[in-house]
């Protein structure tokens, strides 16, 4: 939480909250570090596949959120979880995303199996 923080509404913070989470990559990190006690930067470069730069950028946005923390031992920059919440809301989104897509597709179903339309004469 940074300064002033506590000056803001609660639904604001959550708000920031979410934009820490609001990329793929992002996700797919943390999906990486819930499996993990942590990980070195390495595992989570062979992961992704993404260049070291490009993931760089991206941890560096979860530590802003306080949705990851680094460790660094010797040469080597570990990665772990602020939170096990973490892995529990990584978790619950996918439940839901699953039941969206569920009814998404229930709902390409039924437009499917509408009769069809006749051409205009």
């Amino acid at each position: 939480m940074s300064l002033g923080d506590e000056q803001r509404p609660l639904y604001e913070i959550k708000a920031n909250l979410f934009k820490g989470l609001a990329h793929p990559y992002r996700i797919r990190v943390l999906e990486i570090l819930a499996g993990v006690d942590e990980a070195p930067v390495s595992e989570l470069i062979s992961e992704t596949g993404l260049e070291a730069s490009h993931l760089s950028q991206h941890l560096s946005v979860l530590r802003r959120y306080g949705l990851v923390l680094s460790e660094r031992r010797a040469s080597v920059v570990y990665y772990r979880l602020a939170f096990p919440q973490v892995a529990d809301l990584l978790r619950v989104a996918r439940q839901l995303l699953g039941e969206l897509l569920q009814d998404s597709q229930r709902q390409h179903a039924s437009a499917l199996a509408l009769p069809a339309i006749s051409p205009a004469p």
